[in-house]
């Protein structure tokens, strides 16, 4: 008990020390989030008043003039009633409604591209790490290979030879504007063949360090003593494969899954961008442009959660799985 204590405490710390860095952060950029609104509403040929800054300026979460303790004091206490402000970018939406209008797409697609390339990149370790210097470990250069490739690039090849020229799939967007979003089997359908080449983008970029990961592993996992005590006894190959080496070597992978699913709200904000994608990234990159403190910090915020609370996910997993992690505490 003192173990999981010890963790939820030690978190809590984490998401305190996040909290304050995701508020002093964006405030160190140049720039004001209430006069870059202003300035738009100038440029439409509104007129502009003092009392018209001060309505912007508490609007937006508070007047960003105050002392820094009123505004840190401000943002803690808006966060503690949900409210993350005013998206200067998107105004006049709240900054809720515009991370959750595009956190879905994110989560789907580079979730579901995370979780196929860790299964197969952990499989195919297996396989290859179960019997080192065959052709197929020859292959695992070539999937490092990939994993060194800078999205953007990896994913304007796809864009150009399976969408400009075999035509395959659609160059950009999430899907057809013609169709109405919703949960409907055409919209679903639209959906998939939009967001299949930025998962093939992910997958293909992450897929050799899964593997080459797992491979290594059951290399060290097969001169373990039980290995050798498990192939005295007679087991058959496939059961000492799947009982005892893939068990033991997916370990670190695990804990290196559940970290990766927390990376998954950040999203892949040049793969987003190559591909037009309706994600987190694109709104996150926005944010910056435009100096929007709200949207920013909305955004580090969800990704702050996700992240901790994955790692804090493996930490209590694993003092479950393995006592000798809580007894090491």
């Amino acid at each position: 008990m003192n173990y999981f204590l010890r963790k939820l405490s030690f978190y809590a710390v984490a998401l305190w020390a996040a909290l304050t860095l995701n508020f002093a952060i964006p405030r160190l950029l140049p720039g004001n989030p209430v006069d870059i609104l202003l300035a738009k509403l100038q440029q439409r040929g509104e007129t502009v008043t003092p009392e018209t800054r001060k309505a912007y300026a508490l609007l937006l979460g508070g007047d960003t003039d105050d002392p820094l303790w009123i505004q840190y004091w401000d943002y803690l206490r808006n966060l503690a009633k949900g409210d993350l402000g005013v998206s200067v970018s998107y105004y006049p939406a709240k900054v809720s409604d515009v991370i959750l209008t595009s956190l879905p797409w994110t989560v789907v697609l580079v979730g579901v591209a995370t979780v196929i390339a860790a299964v197969l990149g952990v499989a195919l370790g297996a396989i290859v790490g179960w019997k080192p210097g065959t052709w197929l470990d020859s292959l695992v250069p070539s999937t490092t290979l990939l994993a060194a490739v800078p999205y953007f690039w990896l994913a304007l090849i796809l864009v150009y030879l399976l969408a400009r020229v075999l035509g395959w799939f659609p160059l950009q967007g999430g899907y057809d504007v013609v169709l109405t979003p919703g949960w409907n089997g055409e919209f679903i359908a639209s959906a998939i063949q939009y967001g299949f080449l930025p998962a093939l983008t992910i997958v293909l970029a992450s897929i050799g360090g899964w593997l080459l990961g797992m491979r290594n592993m059951m290399v060290s996992t097969l001169s373990e003593d039980y290995i050798l005590t498990a192939e005295a006894k007679g087991l058959s190959p496939r059961k000492i494969l799947r009982s005892y080496a893939s068990r033991n070597a997916v370990l670190p992978s695990v804990a290196g899954f559940a970290i990766s699913l927390g990376f998954v709200v950040s999203g892949s904000v040049i793969t987003e961008q190559v591909f037009s994608y309706p994600g987190i990234g694109g709104r996150l990159l926005g944010a910056v442009t435009n100096n929007d403190y709200a949207l920013m910090q909305g955004v580090f915020l969800f990704i702050t959660l996700a992240v901790l609370g994955a790692n804090l996910l493996v930490d209590l997993l694993y003092g479950i799985i393995d006592p000798r992690t809580r007894a090491r505490a």
